[in-house]
């Protein structure tokens, strides 16, 4: 498999987007392939795209987007809400799976999970969610903070939505390193998440 290129700004609402499933519409089950690469057209320096926007991390810290939360690392991305009671918990106990069906490989790709509804999620609300859901594992970071700044970092990822209960439930997984992207649908098996993260991990012919 030939590695993806950059997701580039002109693509990123087109690709990120396109296949994204609402989440009022988390029951339903789309046509197209369950995980689907991403490739992109120009290079971009990654942090420059993704922003080294400032957030808050469940344990009240402040964090960089790109420079201490995506750099160098195998990443798996949602976006949940804390008083969501349907779709939220569902895919979030499904990752805490993933997390179990990657054994040995567990350590080697960070979860991050970023908050559509950050005017309510504070710091405490994302611990106390993660604890609730047996996601408190020490690879996997809950993201809220000052609404527009958390705003940039939807947008950039194609996950901007109009409402908290709107946000997509579409999971991206990226190979930050080597720029390697590809859009899971949520209903996909958990086999078939882990193995796609599994795939991420392996290095890259000819690099």
């Amino acid at each position: 498999m030939s590695p993806c290129r950059w997701i580039n700004l002109a693509l990123s609402a087109s690709l990120l987007s396109s296949l994204a499933l609402a989440h009022q519409d988390h029951e339903q089950v789309q046509a197209g392939p369950v995980v689907q690469e991403v490739k992109g057209g120009s290079t971009l320096d990654a942090r420059s795209y993704f922003t080294d926007t400032r957030l808050l991390n469940q344990d009240g810290q402040e964090v960089r987007f790109y420079s201490d939360v995506l750099a160098g690392r195998v990443v798996l991305l949602n976006v949940i809400f804390t008083s969501c009671e349907d779709a939220c918990p569902l895919i979030t106990r499904k990752l805490k799976d993933v997390r179990d069906a990657l054994g040995e490989d567990a350590g080697r790709v960070h979860f991050i999970s970023l908050s559509s509804d950050p005017e309510n999620d504070s710091p405490q609300a994302l611990k106390a969610y993660a604890r609730k859901h047996s996601a408190d594992d020490p690879n996997w970071t809950f993201l809220t903070g000052p609404k527009d700044q958390l705003d940039v970092v939807l947008g950039r990822l194609g996950q901007l939505s109009r409402s908290p209960q709107e946000h997509s439930t579409q999971l991206i997984a990226g190979d930050v390193a080597n720029k390697r992207w590809s859009k899971i649908r949520p209903d996909a098996p958990v086999g078939a998440i882990a193995q796609r993260l599994q795939l991420l991990t392996e290095p890259v012919a000819g690099r």
